[in-house]
């Protein structure tokens, strides 16, 4: 999976990154934890450069967040429940999780968009709730900015310090990158299963 994303990114660039960061707020086939390390990594190699990485990343997660504000927007909330109820096994919503984000947001409000977007777990389904309040999109899309900045920058950084270690390190980074896509995979079925039997 190393040389498969790097090699990505290598070919496509900052679009590359982008798009793996959209995709992966979007519906994660890819975690954010395995992509922006990878950028950074190529960053320290001198194929990409840091500042573009972390603009590329943070543009696609961006877009990414700002689909799940529009749906949480247009659908509203009664909508929103009734299909998570309905859909949401495919996607592992529940109804009841969109109730919990949704009080989260009402109770920190804008600061759930900050904090929430450099929370794993959090950070794609804290814009929904967003939505359904009709946050005005010009605060959504700065606190999310914010928020998706120092969670990139973060993950960045690591591959760019990785790249001094990558000797040591080239032999393990693959099959645990394999782990972690499979383990999103696992609790992805789990979680189709579980809600399946409810």
């Amino acid at each position: 999976m190393f040389e498969w994303i790097t090699g990505a990114m290598a070919a496509g660039g900052y679009w590359a990154v982008a798009g793996l960061m959209l995709f992966e707020n979007v519906f994660p086939p890819i975690p954010s934890e395995v992509v922006m390390p990878l950028a950074g990594f190529l960053a320290a190699t001198g194929e990409l450069s840091f500042l573009g990485v972390l603009v590329a990343g943070t543009v696609g997660s961006v877009a990414g967040a700002t689909f799940w504000y529009w749906i949480g927007l247009k659908l509203g909330e009664d909508r929103l429940r009734r299909f998570a109820a309905r859909h949401g096994r495919w996607l592992t919503i529940s109804s009841e999780e969109v109730d919990r984000a949704s009080a989260w947001f009402l109770r920190h409000g804008t600061w759930a968009i900050l904090i929430g977007r450099i929370l794993p777990g959090l950070r794609t389904l804290i814009s929904v709730p967003a939505g359904v309040a009709r946050m005005p999109l010009l605060p959504f899309l700065l606190y999310t900015t914010l928020g998706s900045v120092v969670w990139i920058a973060g993950l960045t950084v690591l591959g760019y310090v990785l790249e001094a270690q990558y000797e040591r390190v080239a032999g393990w980074i693959d099959p645990v990158s394999w782990i972690v896509v499979g383990a999103l995979v696992a609790v992805y079925i789990w979680r189709l299963v579980r809600q399946a039997r409810d």
